[in-house]
């Protein structure tokens, strides 16, 4: 029998979708009051993965990811995206013409093992939390590498993505390694 215990920390991030160049760079603000002191920045991103945020968003959406010097529990996850949510509607365009988001807010984290990302969309792949949000491991790591499965969102297996991740594994490992 096992002996329940807590998890190691986790380092978080956020993946950004707006099509206001400025707005990535404003929210940060929002979300460092949220998850810490920023530590890393991906360079912004034409979204060429799908058109669904266009309706809501508009065209020309760009995407950019943040990551956050704290580690945290993993635990934290649902409790963090309901805390975008609101970061989400403080930006809200409030026009009757075209009510919607104007910044999409979607959090994660990584481990040693994974990316772990919030939704409050279910799936069968995805796990409830509380509070109406759900989780999914969406990358794996093994073999030195990141590895998507079958259901991971395209622009989580770009390059450039793909790259930012890793490199923000090894910083988190390395965090481990001095603080815990």
């Amino acid at each position: 029998m096992g002996t329940p215990r807590e998890p190691k920390p986790a380092k978080y991030f956020v993946a950004l979708l707006s099509s206001d160049s400025e707005l990535l760079t404003i929210v940060e603000s929002d979300l460092a009051a949220i998850l810490g002191v920023v530590d890393n920045r991906s360079e912004i991103l034409p979204w060429t993965a799908s058109t669904f945020y266009e309706k809501e968003m508009g065209a020309g959406l760009l995407r950019r990811f943040l990551s956050f010097e704290p580690l945290a529990s993993p635990g934290e996850l649902a409790q963090i995206k309901l805390l975008t949510q609101h970061v989400e509607d403080k930006y809200r365009d409030k026009t009757a013409d075209h009510p919607g988001r104007r910044v999409n807010i979607d959090p994660g984290y990584i481990d040693a093992f994974k990316v772990a990302l919030a939704s409050t969309k279910d799936a069968g792949q995805r796990l409830y939390l509380h509070s109406g949000i759900y989780a999914e491991a969406t990358l794996m790591y093994f073999d030195g590498a990141f590895h998507g499965l079958a259901y991971t969102y395209a622009d989580y297996l770009w390059p450039a993505t793909l790259a930012f991740l890793t490199s923000l594994r090894s910083v988190y490992v390395d965090q481990l390694r001095r603080f815990g």
